[in-house]
């Protein structure tokens, strides 16, 4: 099971504008820590940690931060309505459009996905797969 995920941002102010706008909807809370952030989903009474946590941080090597090419983040959403909600949010925070919301060919018939950058090139996405809602083929 992954237990948390970062990223690296040079920009730590732009970077929680950018995920502030989508992931508190998806019930992730932010914490900041040590100066960096770490998006969260809450404990629940009697159950496990949910995981994975999100984590953004200035690399701890000093250098800058980079988006690794073919790496990408994705965030499941409750409806194609989200998605398209979401994507929206994240490009009024400063993000940029990587492919707007829809269905792809190379996904099944209810994956629909939208891709963005964070202010730094992370690659991120957001989907549904929700098989009760309309397909690409219906």
């Amino acid at each position: 099971m992954i237990a948390y995920v970062t990223v690296g941002a040079d920009d730590i102010a732009r970077a929680e504008r950018f995920y502030s706008a989508f992931l508190p909807a998806l019930g992730y809370v932010l914490e900041e820590y040590h100066g960096d952030l770490s998006y969260v989903l809450p404990l629940q009474p009697d159950q496990p940690p949910t995981q994975p946590d999100f984590y953004v941080k200035s690399p701890f090597d000093g250098g800058p931060a980079s988006a690794g090419n073919g790496s990408m983040v994705a965030f499941e959403t409750r409806s194609q309505r989200q998605v398209r909600d979401l994507h929206d949010a994240a490009l009024a925070a400063g993000g940029s459009d990587e492919g707007q919301p829809g269905f792809r060919d190379l996904y099944g018939a209810h994956f629909y996905v939208g891709y963005l950058r964070d202010p730094h090139g992370n690659k991120i996405a957001l989907f549904s797969n929700d098989p009760n809602e309309p397909g690409r083929d219906e």
